[in-house]
């Protein structure tokens, strides 16, 4: 069997998630391209990877990597788009580590760049809605959140947990976001703000979900380790894509992300870990029901009781198991397809020590998965930050 090529994570940017109305889709993405070349250094990529949904029903433009291939100085180098609805971040990644592990590549620009504010109202949340089935689900009005309503309603149902038990999630999110200062929301939350906040779609209040928004961010991977900060280098140990039924009628059990348990498993197996060793993970918490689920799907909650790790800060910094370390998608924004680039950007930071207030302490191990068109697919990354010089 052959060995498997590293991939190390040498550079790394983002900009602030927020509504960015002064500024086009490629200047919001030079500016986080900008600091991931600075910060590793690097010239000239061999390849560049884009992950976006919108930008040719929102921004009218298609072919992304062409478009910041020219516009930040790198034509001629092989570029390409990938969309895959809420994953496609992460997806972008994983293209980018196949290319890497081939050795057809030695480096790689990944970049995700989502620009929501150039349209308003209804139009955004019908292109958001276009990530679920068009033929079954589409075609009946359904969007993101009346999907999540329905998932929650049922978990409650099954396991007996009253709406206000998600709200450990929601509370976790805006504590951590106020040390962000690229969140979007950098306000505190507290039970009652909770508890009081409007429905959204029965029983998902406006708390439960994360607010769409502009943003951008860069990774540059290499076959070479390079080191983030002085005698430290983080390295993706491993990634794993896997997908499920779109529609949600379809799965035999819409409260199992059967995507994202095949893919945590995988990924746990590429790295040779499991699921106890991790210190920290960003998961997809675009509403509270499905950072639920992904605790479960991951291995890290029994079923059933994935709602029960938030209790008593079990989620927080110094709980248990960190999530949303530094805001999740509830404060930090949605950035769309930009979600699984800034996912790796939050790890590997707090791997490397570069964390700042929203720092877990002695962070080795960390998780990123994202999910695209309510679980329907599901990538998963673990980067190991043990590899100290």
């Amino acid at each position: 069997m052959s060995t498997i090529q590293d991939v190390f994570v040498i550079g790394t940017g983002q900009t602030a998630v927020g509504e960015h109305w002064g500024i086009s889709l490629r200047h919001l993405a030079w500016k986080a391209v900008k600091q991931a070349l600075e910060s590793s250094g690097l010239e000239r990529p061999d390849a560049i990877f884009v992950g976006n949904i919108l930008a040719p029903r929102i921004s009218q433009q298609h072919n992304l990597g062409t478009l910041l291939a020219d516009f930040c100085g790198f034509r001629g180098v092989e570029a390409i788009t990938v969309e895959a609805s809420g994953a496609s971040g992460g997806a972008a990644v994983r293209q980018a580590m196949l290319a890497l592990r081939s050795g057809e590549i030695g480096t790689a620009l990944v970049v995700g760049v989502e620009k929501m504010t150039d349209k308003v109202g209804p139009e955004v949340t019908a292109a958001l809605a276009a990530g679920a089935d068009s033929d079954w689900e589409l075609v009946q009005g359904v969007t993101a959140p009346a999907m999540a309503a329905l998932i929650m309603r049922r978990y409650m149902h099954d396991y007996g947990v009253h709406r206000d038990e998600f709200s450990d999630f929601a509370l976790n999110a805006h504590y951590n976001a106020q040390a962000n200062v690229d969140a979007m929301f950098r306000n505190g939350l507290d039970l009652k703000q909770y508890v009081q906040a409007g429905i959204v779609a029965s029983p998902v209040n406006i708390f439960d979900g994360a607010p769409d928004a502009d943003g951008a961010a860069a990774l540059v991977l290499s076959s070479e380790p390079g080191e983030l900060r002085p005698g430290l280098s983080v390295r993706v140990a491993s990634s794993s894509l896997v997908t499920h039924t779109l529609a949600l009628h379809d799965r035999r059990d819409v409260l199992s992300f059967e995507a994202a348990r095949l893919s945590a498993e995988r990924a746990f197996q590429q790295a040779g870990i499991t699921p106890d060793q991790i210190d920290l993970a960003e998961l997809y918490d675009r509403f509270s029901i499905y950072a639920v689920l992904s605790l479960e799907a991951c291995g890290f909650a029994r079923r059933g009781e994935g709602w029960r790790l938030a209790r008593n800060s079990g989620v927080g910094r110094n709980g248990q198991l960190p999530i949303s370390t530094f805001g999740g998608l509830t404060a930090r924004g949605n950035p769309g397809g930009a979600t699984g680039v800034y996912q790796m950007v939050e790890v590997t930071r707090q791997l490397a020590g570069m964390a700042q207030d929203n720092q877990v302490a002695g962070a080795k191990w960390g998780l990123a998965q994202c999910l695209g068109s309510s679980g329907a697919t599901a990538v998963t990354h673990i980067l190991d930050g043990t590899n100290r010089n």
